[in-house]
């Protein structure tokens, strides 16, 4: 893997989770363009600065190697657990690095924020109204993104909370937004969002940065009339929950079995969390902000849903879902099944094969399809 190089540290970073058959590095241009600046810019030593979104600890690490106070935060469980391994990697275990998560607060001021503008703009959005108590019109605020993904939204979101911008000339195919804070309060947050689902009786809460956030996703709408029924007292997760809206959906129908809700998103587990209650109330589940399945036990389920997120970041690809799959396999017991909803196009059918003796088609529309896929009975 390349090193990344800047002028504060050269670092040996990974992506997590780790895949061996492709060649993405863990930090781009932007990364290099926002160090560049900021070093440019001669911030004082052992200033604090808050980084939202530094995927896998490329900024905080750096910025932490050079003497700075560092708080990083995020609403990825895995880019928190990717700043823990390139921290020990590098062996930089020594340095003092905060990680706040999306739903906590956070403890400013700080002379300094250094934002990589997400793929979601609700979440960006959110994240302007949490620092605007946190800078006064002396902070450094900018915010950077490869080019592609930089939308006039974003500009006009960060003028809209934080100040005037000041777009920088293209480097490496990235661009940094510098914005000039000026005291801006904005009056109440829009987040959470709110939706219906009337044929099931429930209302959703939806926090910045989750998927569908403003409606339910054709695949979940295919994917609900199918879920199984009759389980009994088997134990179920919701693997990759969002909202979590298939758990509920499907423990609506099946009052006695046990649900567990996961993802890796904060955002995504307490919108979960909140839904859950606000419809079965002293119910219990279990909610997991975490590495998939990675922590559960072999053989330890009955029944795994899923509808399979194909994207990390703006990064395209199964390689999660994949991952997802295999994970499902490991931990369902003898005769468990997964239950999944996924693009006719991915070939999912096929690529199950791989973990499952046995994959059945339960539903097919003109862009998904509903696949049951069996654990064998006997090893």
């Amino acid at each position: 893997m390349p090193i990344f190089s800047n002028p504060y540290a050269s670092l040996d970073l990974v992506r997590v989770p780790q895949d061996s058959h492709v060649s993405l590095q863990a930090f781009n241009a932007a990364d290099e363009y926002l160090l560049e600046e900021l070093h440019a810019r001669a911030l004082p030593p052992h200033s604090s600065v808050l980084l939202l979104n530094d995927s896998f600890g490329a900024l905080a690490l750096s910025l932490a190697a050079a003497g700075y106070r560092v708080t990083s935060c995020g609403d990825s469980y895995l880019a928190a657990q990717g700043l823990g391994i390139n921290q020990q990697r590098n062996s930089l275990q020594h340095l003092s690095i905060d990680f706040v998560s999306q739903p906590e607060q956070l403890q400013g001021p700080f002379a300094a924020v250094l934002l990589h503008i997400p793929k979601t703009l609700a979440l960006l959005e959110q994240q302007l109204i949490r620092i605007q108590p946190h800078i006064d019109s002396n902070s450094l605020v900018v915010a950077g993104a490869m080019i592609k993904h930089l939308s006039r939204a974003a500009g006009e979101l960060i003028e809209k909370h934080i100040g005037p911008v000041q777009a920088s000339l293209a480097k490496k195919k990235a661009r940094l937004l510098w914005a000039t804070p000026s005291g801006i309060r904005t009056a109440q947050s829009p987040y959470p969002s709110r939706y219906s689902i009337p044929e099931y009786g429930l209302q959703l809460v939806n926090h910045a940065g989750i998927f569908s956030r403003e409606g339910l996703d054709i695949g979940t709408r295919a994917f609900l009339p199918h879920l199984p029924n009759n389980l009994g007292h088997k134990q179920v997760a919701d693997l990759g929950c969002g909202n979590g809206v298939l758990a509920l959906v499907c423990a609506q129908q099946n009052p006695a079995a046990e649900f567990i809700l996961l993802d890796e998103a904060y955002s995504a587990v307490r919108s979960a969390q909140e839904n859950w209650h606000a419809a079965f109330a002293q119910r219990p589940a279990q909610f997991i902000v975490g590495d998939g399945l990675a922590a559960f036990t072999a053989n330890s389920l009955d029944v795994v849903l899923c509808n399979p997120p194909f994207h990390q970041q703006q990064v395209v690809g199964d390689f999660l879902a994949l991952r997802m799959f295999q994970q499902a396999a490991r931990c369902l017991r003898p005769g468990g099944e997964l239950w999944l909803v996924g693009n006719r196009h991915l070939g999912y059918h096929v690529k199950l094969k791989r973990w499952f003796s046995h994959v059945e088609q339960i539903a097919a529309l003109p862009k998904f399809v509903v696949l049951r896929a069996s654990k064998a009975e006997h090893a």
